[in-house]
């Protein structure tokens, strides 16, 4: 009994050994990138120009490196992902302007290098007299997503060109998903204000309200959180905030960008900016590519 007792106690202490090897493992050098560089390019009409272009505002920034697994860009405020290395803006302040963009170029276990620029671009596109009127009637004008209308919200291929093809929100669809009492203000003098309830502010103002968005990428609002509903965030807590609004025509697309995080309609990330593809003069139809580069996402905006 005693020589099986050694037995079994000799069997335990080797399995416990071998146990605890197993689980040493190791996560391999961590190697920093070198050697980062950025190139940039002045596109116009999709042409290469120097530098600072010929006034379409459009700047193609090329970053490569060493040891690089990803990259990442950051302009005014927003962090965005680019693998490949390439990241193209559409810099749309009127006249000539510098810019600071960074890249941070990341390598085995999350270290991360980085190289900031600056970049004189111009930009000379002057919006049309009727898209300005549309826009901001006289000198401020509020907007909101057209619910009452089938199709004022949903999502297609990127770059595809009918609205809403592969999902068409009914009419009212999303109702108390916080999206329906937002409210977009354009103002003359540049500023975007986003009334996150609009239902609320009577008698006085109050500034806390809810958003709808895109799992995940709703985080960006450093936000504390909201309902999961599929892939949507649902009445996601966020308060009225305001930023700045441009207009600019890339190959000819009239675009309204939009800085930092702001947003309308339902949160998708990405670089902010929402191609017009139709207008009249109290109604416009948008759409943008999300951060994930994953769909366009389309939306029907009426003025109050």
């Amino acid at each position: 009994m005693k020589t099986f007792k050694y037995f079994i106690t000799g069997l335990l202490g080797l399995l416990l050994v071998t146990s605890c090897q197993d689980e040493d493992f190791s996560v391999g050098d961590l190697i920093a990138p070198s050697n980062l560089q950025l190139e940039v390019i002045y596109l116009d009409d999709g042409v290469e120009t120097a530098a600072p272009g010929l006034g379409s505002g459009t700047v193609k920034f090329v970053a490569t490196g060493n040891n690089v697994i990803s990259y990442q860009f950051i302009y005014n405020g927003v962090t965005e992902a680019a693998l490949s290395g390439n990241k193209t803006y559409d810099f749309s302040v009127t006249g000539l302007n510098t810019y600071t963009v960074t890249v941070l170029a990341f390598g085995t276990g999350g270290i991360s290098t980085s190289k900031t620029i600056e970049v004189e671009v111009l930009a000379l596109y002057e919006p049309p007299a009727d898209l300005l009127e549309m826009l901001l009637a006289d000198g401020s004008r509020t907007w909101r997503i057209k619910a009452e209308a089938p199709g004022h919200f949903g999502l297609g291929p990127v770059g595809g060109t009918v609205p809403t093809e592969w999902y068409s929100a009914g009419i009212n669809e999303k109702a108390d998903r916080g999206m329906y009492d937002d409210r977009y203000i354009f103002a003359e003098d540049g500023t975007f204000t986003h009334i996150t309830d609009n239902t609320n502010d009577d008698p006085d103002v109050n500034t806390e309200g809810t958003v709808f968005g895109r799992k995940n990428l709703i985080d960006e609002l450093a936000g504390p959180g909201g309902t999961e509903e599929g892939d949507d965030i649902i009445n996601y807590p966020f308060s009225d905030y305001t930023a700045q609004w441009a207009l600019s025509a890339p190959s000819g697309v009239e675009t309204l960008s939009l800085t930092g995080t702001a947003f309308m309609g339902y949160y998708t990330g990405g670089n902010h900016k929402y191609e017009i593809f139709s207008r009249s003069a109290n109604e416009m139809v948008l759409r943008t590519t999300d951060g994930n580069s994953s769909f366009d996402w389309w939306f029907i905006l009426i003025a109050e």
